[in-house]
């Protein structure tokens, strides 16, 4: 079980990392989609080359997190916290800030809002339970 999680969360946590570097180099698959909206359209959070390299280097390193243990890498002690860390952030991004993202949102009828009612925010369910189960065992 604890197998297919690590290869799970790094195999999604790798794609998520290619969305964010795609972006970086000027893609636009996606990409209006992917930030929160207020009723008039106006965007929530201001997007760039520089904070999409940032989110895709993280996400790559969370790929990585899971993947070196199925390689018989052994992680330094140190990082025994971001069991519990990464995951923790999926359910923290899942519950949301009760306005714009997250379960507990309150505008839901924007293109955003309906994505990540559906998908966004059951993704990051699925990661933050994954995370803990890797975590526990």
């Amino acid at each position: 079980m604890i197998f297919i999680a690590r290869l799970l969360l790094s195999l999604i946590f790798l794609v998520l990392s290619a969305l964010h570097f795609y972006w970086a180099t000027g893609g636009k698959w996606g990409l209006d989609n992917s930030v929160p909206t207020n009723l008039e359209g106006k965007k929530m959070l201001k997007t760039s080359v520089l904070s999409c390299i940032v989110v895709g280097l993280g996400l790559l390193t969370f790929s990585l997190f899971y993947l070196l243990p199925l390689l018989n890498i052994v992680l330094p002690s140190f990082t025994n916290f971001l069991h519990w860390v990464i995951p923790s952030i999926f359910l923290l991004r899942a519950i949301g800030d009760f306005k714009y993202v997250g379960f507990f949102k309150s505008v839901r009828t924007t293109k955003f809002g309906q994505l990540d009612t559906k998908y966004f925010s059951p993704l990051c369910v699925l990661l933050a339970g994954l995370g803990f189960i890797v975590a526990i065992i």
